[in-house]
């Protein structure tokens, strides 16, 4: 079942928005595509207490080649946030999966920001056949490459967060302090539960403590690129080079940005993006 959030919205760069809301068996899943629906397909995975909006600047750049669709991962955004349903990174792997089927996209590209990066890595695992080539964006290759935070951690009596523990919180997302968040990014924080928002984190650890990325990524075989903002404050840059034990992974540097190359500078995120599904669409084809 689909229910329609009210249907399409006007985007000038292409085909209007279409937005939908999934029914699985184990929770509501929010979708939207924009863009020519016979295109290429081109699927965005937002990060842990993020959403389908951190690539609101970006997609007007990448509908001019691609379907681009974008998914809210259970807990997140506009999809349903269950306290008694499993947010390890194979089951949010596993609705987007069926998200795509549902659309009728039978291959695309994945692009993953952060943790994001990690749930493209599991969908490739368990759906070789539809994910054609991923590129992931400041996604920490291992568990050593973690910058721990300098904060204390959010305890339960603490939630919900205040207006300046929130901006703490989410700080450390981009290169320098001081950057204006975008406040419907800070609201889908706000939005998130306690469970929500300590579960999604934790999936990530558990499947990076299972097995790093590059080895998970080395016995795909599929086409990788590794965007990294050199100056992030979560994962250690230096840690892309990590990626090269991957066949053929092309890895690029981004000075002067942060944890969020999305956000911070589009244009350049997207010019990146576009090289590389330019050359593995036509291949594919």
């Amino acid at each position: 079942m689909t229910v329609s959030d009210g249907g399409p919205h006007v985007n000038d760069d292409a085909e209007a928005t279409e937005s939908s809301t999934l029914s699985l068996d184990d929770g509501d899943i929010y979708a939207c595509q924009d863009g020519p629906r016979d295109a290429p397909a081109l699927l965005l995975i937002h990060g842990s207490a993020s959403s389908t909006r951190s690539w609101d600047s970006l997609v007007p750049m990448l509908t001019r080649a691609h379907r681009v669709i974008r998914i809210d991962l259970l807990g997140h955004g506009r999809s349903a946030k269950p306290a008694d349903r499993s947010y390890a990174l194979p089951d949010q792997a596993r609705r987007v999966g069926t998200v795509l089927d549902r659309l009728g996209v039978e291959h695309a590209i994945v692009v993953g920001h952060s943790s994001g990066g990690a749930a493209a890595t599991a969908l490739a695992e368990q759906r070789p056949d539809l994910v054609t080539a991923l590129a992931l964006i400041n996604t920490g290759p291992s568990l050593d490459a973690f910058i721990a935070p300098e904060t204390a951690a959010i305890g339960p009596s603490q939630w919900p967060l205040t207006d300046e523990q929130l901006r703490r919180f989410a700080s450390t997302g981009f290169s320098r302090a001081g950057y204006q968040i975008p406040e419907e990014l800070l609201d889908e924080v706000r939005a998130m539960t306690f469970h929500t928002l300590t579960a999604t984190m934790q999936a990530t650890r558990d499947y990076l403590e299972q097995r790093a990325l590059p080895d998970r990524l080395a016995a795909l075989g599929k086409p990788l690129l590794v965007i990294f903002g050199e100056d992030d404050r979560r994962w250690r840059s230096s840690s892309a080079a990590d990626y090269r034990t991957v066949p053929g992974a092309t890895i690029e540097l981004l000075p002067g940005l942060g944890h969020s190359p999305i956000l911070e500078d589009p244009p350049r995120t997207a010019a990146s993006l576009l090289a590389f599904t330019a050359i593995h669409t036509a291949r594919a084809d």
